[in-house]
């Protein structure tokens, strides 16, 4: 588990997939996510993947997912998921509910999943990719400090986009630290 100022962030479970399904299953949260999410959503789309990929991938330690979560929510309810994955060109993919966005939670996310990137899992280069005009997911990794390495064409939900390649080095996540 990891934890931000108003965030927990709790590995995935399967149980999870109740609270994900509605929420997920918008056009606006996965347009820009891989093509590999089916569009429409499936009814059983997130307990499928949370079973077939996302499980068996944190089982073999190639990939981790976690859970967002506002500390102050005593139900807990589920507000997004981030993850990264292990020995791939795009390491981070995230998505966080729409009543949620604009609020900075996915910042704080991001700076700790990015930490425990560099630091737990003792990662030289963190890449993301991600479509040129998403502009939140843009201004997170400028946050971060991540420089654009490359533009590219990529597959998303919504087609085909002008996409573009983002890297942080640990040295460079150091220096800022």
């Amino acid at each position: 588990m990891l934890q931000t100022p108003r965030l927990s962030l709790r590995p995935l479970q399967l149980a999870d997939a109740i609270q994900v399904q509605p929420l997920f299953a918008q056009w606006e949260i996965v347009k820009q996510l891989n093509n590999k999410v089916p569009w429409p959503f499936p009814d059983d789309g997130v307990h499928t993947f949370y079973r077939d990929v996302a499980l068996p991938a944190v089982e073999r330690g190639d990939e981790f997912y976690w859970m967002l979560r506002l500390k102050d929510d005593l139900q807990q309810k589920i507000i997004g998921c981030i993850h990264v994955v292990l020995n791939a060109e795009d390491n981070r993919g995230f998505w966080i509910a729409r009543e949620w966005q604009g609020r900075g939670l996915m910042t704080e996310a991001v700076a700790e999943v990015t930490r425990f990137w560099f630091e737990d899992l003792e990662q030289p280069v963190l890449r993301v990719k991600k479509a040129r005009d998403n502009a939140a997911s843009r201004a997170i990794s400028l946050r971060q400090g991540m420089r654009r390495i490359a533009e590219v064409e990529a597959d998303y939900v919504s087609g085909r986009l002008p996409s573009e390649q983002w890297e942080l080095t640990a040295e460079d996540w150091r220096a800022r630290r």
